[in-house]
């Protein structure tokens, strides 16, 4: 463990309360890509199956348990508690063309081909992507609520505190996992537009607008 794995995971709980408080609060998922938060959930879950023969720590443990729970209960509200604010008019994307890539990429490209560790490499490959259905339907819908552009943003941060965290690992333990540091910078990549419209846009309370 170290300062910047600590807070990409503290940044990645902070986004989460948002988003959860957001929809609670406004009992409302409008703006809310679903495709993105199922996408999210089948990356916490086969990302974590270790869970079922594998104890590293409590906190390990903990946070796992979170993340798949919280992505699950977020499906819920948007596709079942507050269906009605659902807007699948924009929510779009077709994951499949995320999905399927990210699988075979996984079978193809992997450390080891045993069935746990496919599946560990194919979240990785999907949490990558995952965020594109949100951005797609920000750009259709035009705008983001400030709400959501705290969200999108908290978890941008922890992306790129866990590339600092494998930076940090290379030099003071010596260690590198090619198949994450990769997929990692590919999912900062696609934050970095939003990253210029969230500093410029909305610390100065305007409205962020992605373009169509």
């Amino acid at each position: 463990m170290n300062i910047f794995r600590l807070t990409g995971d503290l940044s990645h709980l902070l986004a989460i309360f948002i988003l959860l408080a957001k929809i609670w609060k406004t009992r409302s998922c409008a703006g809310i890509s679903g495709k993105s938060q199922v996408l999210f959930a089948l990356v916490y879950t086969t990302r974590y199956l270790d869970l079922l023969s594998t104890y590293i720590s409590a906190y390990n443990t903990f946070m796992k348990l979170v993340f798949i729970s919280a992505s699950y209960a977020t499906v819920y509200l948007i596709y079942m508690k507050f269906k009605a604010t659902y807007d699948h008019n924009h929510d779009t994307f077709r994951i499949e063309f995320l999905v399927l890539p990210a699988f075979v990429l996984a079978i193809l490209i992997n450390h080891d081909f045993a069935v746990l560790e496919i599946l560990w490499t194919f979240s990785i490959y999907l949490e990558s992507v995952a965020i594109l259905p949100q951005l797609f339907l920000v750009s259709k819908t035009g705008e983001a609520e400030s709400i959501t552009s705290h969200y999108l943003f908290a978890l941008g941060s922890y992306r790129g505190l866990y590339l600092l965290n494998w930076i940090y690992r290379f030099y003071a333990e010596d260690h590198y996992d090619l198949i994450a540091i990769v997929a990692g910078v590919v999912q900062t990549v696609l934050y970095c537009d939003f990253f210029y419209l969230y500093v410029t846009k909305v610390l100065k309370g305007k409205k962020l607008q992605l373009p169509a």
